[in-house]
This record gives C-alpha cells, sequence and structure tokens, in this order.
C-alpha cells in the first residue's frame, strides 16, 4: 500500500475538536429521518482536509455525516449547504452521486451546520497511476472520468433545478478575486510568484464567457468506483460546485497530468509512462473531452486557464496552512499540504511566461 493510500483512505477515531453530543444527534436523526435505527457507531474518514466527514453505522444501515467545521471560517468557505443543494439536484439528474436524506442548519445540534447522505460502498483511489489495477482497468476509469466530466458541463442548470445556485458569465474575474481575498486572510509568507499571479491573471482572462455547472475540485480521489468493475458510482466533495466556466473546471482536472509529486492528495503524473499503464496522455484526453462536449476547435488559452487553477490550487492549500495556524485543520496531514503552496505558484506562474 502506498503512503498515499495510508494517510488518506479509510477510518479513525474521531478528533477531540470534531467530537460532539452523540445523543443529542441521535435523537434528532430519529425524529427526522425514517426507520433511522440508531447510533451503533461513529468514526471519522481520514480524507478531506475542508469540512471533517463521518461514517455513521447505525443498527441496520451506514450513513455518512458532512459538516462545517468549528472555528472563525473563511467567508463563503465550507458550504455544505451549497453542496447538499447541488447533490439534491444532480442526483433528481441521474448523475453518480450519493442520495441526500437531510440537511440540517440548526447549529444547536452538533455545534455546525451539517447533512446526512448515502454511504456509497466502493473504492477511492488516493493514487491516480492506481498501482493495483490493471492496464485495462485504468483505461476504463479514466475513460468514465473524462464521460462524467462532460456529461456535468452539458447539463442545463435551470432545467435541473439550480437556478439560484450561481451567477452565470464574468466567472474568472469572480473567482480570482475571491480566491485572492482568501489566500490574502490566510498568509503566512510572503511568496512572489502568488503576488505576480495576483497581477496577471485579471487582465489576461480570455473573452469566452461560458457557463455550466462546475464540481470545483474533479479529481480521481474524489470519486468512488465500483467494487470490482471499473467505473463510477458516486461522485464525492461538491463544496468548490458553483455555475462556472467548464474549461476552468476541465483544466483545473488537467492538473494531474501537470503535477510533479510534492506531497499533495493525488500526486500526478510528471515524469511517469502512461502508455505502459494504460492512461490516456493529455492530448488525447483533452480531445476525448472536446469531442463529448462538440469543442471542435480545442482548447485555447491554456496558459492561462493552467495559471489559474495553480494559482486556486495554491490558494486553497494557503487556506489550509491558515486553518493549521488557528488549530482548526481536519486532517493530521495538512501540515504536509503547506509545503506545496510555493511550488505550486511557480509551476502557475511558469505558464503565464
Amino acid at each position: 500500500m502506498t503512503d498515499r493510500q495510508q494517510d488518506f483512505s479509510g477510518l479513525k477515531e474521531v478528533g477531540k475538536s470534531h467530537q460532539f453530543s452523540l445523543n443529542k444527534l441521535d435523537n434528532f436523526l430519529k425524529s427526522e429521518l425514517p426507520n433511522f435505527s440508531g447510533i451503533k457507531e461513529i468514526k471519522q474518514f481520514k480524507g478531506g482536509q475542508s469540512n471533517p466527514t463521518y461514517l455513521i453505522k447505525t443498527y441496520t444501515k451506514s450513513f455518512v455525516l458532512r459538516r462545517k467545521p468549528t472555528g472563525d471560517l473563511l467567508k463563503s468557505a465550507h458550504a455544505v449547504d451549497r453542496e447538499f443543494e447541488v447533490i439534491k439536484s444532480l442526483k433528481k439528474a441521474g448523475f453518480p452521486v450519493p442520495t441526500p436524506y437531510l440537511l440540517c442548519k440548526d447549529e444547536s445540534i452538533i455545534g455546525t451546520i451539517f447533512y446526512i447522505m448515502e454511504f456509497i460502498q466502493g473504492r477511492i483511489f488516493w493514487d491516480p497511476d492506481m498501482p493495483d489495477c490493471s492496464k485495462e482497468e485504468r483505461k476504463a476509469i479514466y475513460d468514465d472520468l473524462n464521460k462524467n466530466l462532460a456529461k456535468l458541463h452539458d447539463f442545463n442548470h435551470e432545467s435541473i433545478g439550480l437556478t439560484d445556485f450561481g451567477v452565470p458569465g464574468n466567472y474568472f474575474s469572480r473567482q480570482i478575486s475571491r480566491w485572492t481575498k482568501q489566500y490574502r486572510l490566510s498568509e503566512t509568507k510572503e511568496i512572489s510568484a502568488m503576488d505576480n499571479l495576483i497581477s496577471w491573471l485579471p487582465n489576461n482572462i480570455p473573452e469566452d464567457d461560458d457557463s455550466s455547472v462546475v464540481h470545483g475540485d474533479y479529481r480521481l480521489d474524489n470519486v468512488i468506483i465500483h467494487p470490482t468493475e471499473p467505473r463510477i458510482i458516486g461522485i464525492l466533495d461538491w463544496e468548490l460546485s458553483t455555475i462556472g466556466h467548464p474549461l476552468g473546471d476541465f483544466t483545473y482536472h488537467l492538473l494531474t497530468w501537470q503535477l510533479p509529486d510534492i506531497g499533495i492528495g493525488s500526486g500526478g503524473f510528471l515524469g511517469k509512462n502512461l502508455n505502459d499503464l494504460g492512461i490516456p496522455n493529455q492530448e488525447d484526453y483533452i480531445d476525448q473531452y472536446c469531442e463529448r462536449t462538440g469543442r471542435v476547435e480545442g482548447i485555447e488559452n491554456r496558459g492561462f486557464y493552467f495559471a489559474y487553477n495553480f494559482f486556486r490550487l495554491a490558494a486553497i492549500l494557503q487556506g489550509i496552512a491558515g486553518r493549521v495556524r488557528d488549530g482548526t485543520a481536519s486532517n493530521k496531514k495538512a501540515k504536509k499540504l503547506i509545503h506545496a503552496i510555493e511550488p505550486l505558484a511557480d509551476i502557475g506562474w511558469q505558464h503565464t511566461l
């Protein structure tokens, strides 16, 4: 088993800063969920840097609880209520997400708002090259990754009930502003490449202003693979979802093909022989997506999209650095991620040159 698989997969005892009254939660769920048989055991998932996530075992079935963390939080971050909303709409549209059961905005129950959803039994891979899979399995899984993201971007957000989920248009300008503010609020040291990107990005936004539902953090370790078949049965972690630019979402997903191994989450493919692994190279993967979404001219302005996404990822990790500083980070490996901020910013800035 790889270090990433050990570090991020599976369960652990609930951390001290993430505990709450089980009796109060048990009584609430018994009153709100039909046939809820009572909490038998609760554990915390190791993975997840942002919103603490728990497995609740009852006497008849299992559920997943996902909550806002406690403590002082950045404005607009940890929006589990929005996450619940998008999952509910996508489930009705036939998209592979867990069934959402209940959103609780009453902070007196466990200390923060939370929601309850279906527990899907399957496989989560924290290594993008999936060392325990066959070449054929890898090829099929990456094809399904591509297909599902294309399907998401083809949804009409209004027709699936997400009319008020976000504001179409002007996406990159708003996102650059948002992540710049959150980066500055969490800043722990000066990084010149981030300062350069903050100056360069707003002045180089492409004219194309397409809009769709976007996931915001679409990568292999945010999907559940069927226990025995090479296909996706659940897509997780919709906290950053909104109405945004599909190419921003897709090129973020492409960072896996460009990332060196700098110790974050799922790592990357840089320096690996993808042909031997059965994984498509970046150009072939782009062609598949463009064919599925009708983009006959391919993807222009890649320098901007990649620079933006490396900047955004560095800003997200800087938010984790801020929570480590404040003692509210939800994963004991979070401190390792902080060392990736500067290398990510450097790679992003290289895409502008």
